[in-house]
């Protein structure tokens, strides 16, 4: 468990700097500075449900695309979510290819969107990791 949280301490703040750079203005360095902000962002996320999935699911997976089909599966995303994930996975794959223009052009663009889903998935690992709270009896 202790892992666990460490973990989700370490993504939250990978997905703080990956935020922070996506208010700032373009410029090619911000681009390419923010689109590495992604590459570890994503690592840092889909090893926090890889970790999550076998702790808390048994699930076993060992790559990111299996894992959000197994995060699918078991309930955590849909399958609208799964896509955009599958996508995402895809366009890590090709961060390595930054120095073609098009591609980081049409990666840069898609970072709000998927910085925003993988806020949403480390908000409902979190949640599924706190304590429940005891129901209060009213007088």
């Amino acid at each position: 468990m202790d892992k666990l949280k460490q973990r989700l301490k370490t993504c939250r703040q990978a997905l703080d700097t990956l935020d922070e750079a996506l208010q700032i203005p373009f410029s090619i360095i911000v681009r390419d500075g923010t689109i590495q902000r992604f590459e570890y962002s994503f690592e840092s996320v889909w090893k926090l449900l890889k970790l999550y999935l076998a702790e808390y699911e048994g699930i076993i997976c060992n790559s990111p695309k299996r894992c959000f089909r197994e995060a699918l599966n078991a309930g955590h995303l849909s399958a609208k979510e799964v896509g955009t994930c599958l996508a995402m996975t895809d366009d890590r794959n090709l961060t390595s290819h930054t120095y073609i223009e098009a591609v980081a052009e049409t990666i840069y663009k898609k970072l709000p969107r998927y910085a925003g889903l993988m806020r949403k998935l480390l908000d409902q690992i979190e949640l599924q990791l706190e304590p429940e709270q005891p129901n209060q009896a009213s007088d």
